[in-house]
């Protein structure tokens, strides 16, 4: 998957006529590696353990890239942050937010999608895409 992932990348940046440099390898590597939700801010830190001479800009630009390529998605769960995933979820998933400490769960439930189908039909709305984000304390931070 991440070689797929990178080589689509590397289209993307061929098809602007930019090029695959070693810090944006090194950014996209890291960032669909950890798959999980990261600021700008995390992915640098991630980033800087491996190679010191990456700057914040870059690490900007380069998710700007992945987001323009369609392989990430930014998300803002309330906080003044912007936290991007990789977009190459073949299935939809919702988010479990925890207002405490900031953990994201992610999640699946195929009868909350059915619902929402339905709700649309009802309406006779035709749904393009949705966001669901549900706010609250994880057991973590409840314990």
């Amino acid at each position: 998957m991440l070689k797929k992932m990178l080589d689509q990348f590397q289209n993307y940046l061929s098809s602007k006529g930019l090029r695959m440099t070693g810090q944006r390898e090194l950014i996209a590597r890291t960032f669909f590696e950890n798959q999980r939700h990261m600021s700008t801010e995390e992915l640098h830190h991630r980033v800087q353990k491996i190679s010191s001479q990456v700057g914040y800009a870059t690490v900007y630009r380069t998710l700007k890239l992945l987001s323009d390529a369609g392989l990430a998605a930014g998300r803002s769960f309330g906080d003044g942050f912007t936290r991007y995933e990789p977009d190459n979820q073949i299935e939809h998933h919702d988010h479990l937010i925890c207002t405490r400490c900031g953990a994201i769960i992610e999640f699946e439930n195929d009868r909350i999608e059915s619902l929402q189908k339905s709700v649309a039909g009802q309406y006779r709305f035709e749904v393009t895409h949705h966001v669901m984000e549900l706010y609250g304390i994880c057991s973590k931070c409840r314990s």
